[in-house]
């Protein structure tokens, strides 16, 4: 499946599904809930399917191939056993898209592929919710295209264990004088897309909170992404 950029909307076809997958062993979001939700919207008024779980036995080979995207929705810890592992690698293999919410690079720290995927692993947070400015460097994606060149929104803003600048591309950085508690040098990649292992991945760092999933430009942000991750045309 390679992306479709032709202009239009989502295809009316209630074949295209997404799979929400929020199961946690580690930090629980109170926003998972929330995230859901806001999805399931989006994705219904361009006619989608969405199934959400937490049960990961439906990693396997013939049921991850229903779906044209998986969304790991803020998970942590390990989430996975070597088979559920084995069958979600062969989907990316064979093409589908991955996107990744919040924590979802809080997740399998001993899988490195999966880390590969993502792009980097979380490494911590300021202990507080504080606004900050964000700036686009790539203004033509479908997540940054409805988004203005400087963003200044509340979230809970993430350190990474390594900068993955040289391996995405990245989409957003965040201005670290602009807050407290950046740990990135200056150069703090917040949301970034690549291929990867023959599928498609996007993630963004933002998403702690549930008001995150009432904001129209957050919104329109998570749904390029899905749209990109997905292969369906923006």
């Amino acid at each position: 499946m390679q992306q479709n950029r032709r202009s239009g909307s989502t295809p009316a076809s209630s074949q295209v599904r997404l799979l929400i997958f929020s199961r946690t062993t580690g930090f629980r979001h109170a926003s998972i809930p929330d995230g859901i939700a806001s999805i399931k919207q989006m994705a219904a008024a361009q006619q989608v399917a969405v199934d959400a779980t937490e049960d990961a036995s439906t990693f396997t080979p013939a049921n991850l191939m229903r779906y044209r995207a998986i969304i790991f929705l803020s998970t942590s810890g390990n989430v996975l056993d070597a088979a559920q592992k084995g069958a979600f690698e062969g989907y990316i293999r064979a093409g589908g898209g991955y996107v990744g919410i919040h924590s979802a690079s809080d997740t399998e720290y001993n899988w490195p592929w999966y880390g590969q995927l993502v792009g980097a692993y979380f490494k911590n947070h300021p202990s507080r919710l504080q606004l900050a400015r964000l700036m686009v460097e790539e203004r033509y994606h479908s997540s940054t295209a409805k988004l203005p060149g400087s963003w200044t929104r509340v979230d809970e803003w993430y350190n990474f264990r390594s900068n993955p600048r040289s391996h995405v591309h990245v989409l957003l950085t965040i201005d670290e004088t602009s807050y407290q508690g950046g740990e990135m040098n200056g150069d703090h990649p917040i949301s970034w897309y690549h291929n990867f292992d023959g599928g498609r991945a996007w993630y963004t760092a933002m998403g702690h909170t549930s008001a995150s999933f009432a904001e129209p430009l957050f919104r329109a942000h998570l749904w390029g992404g899905i749209l990109y991750a997905a292969g369906l045309p923006s």
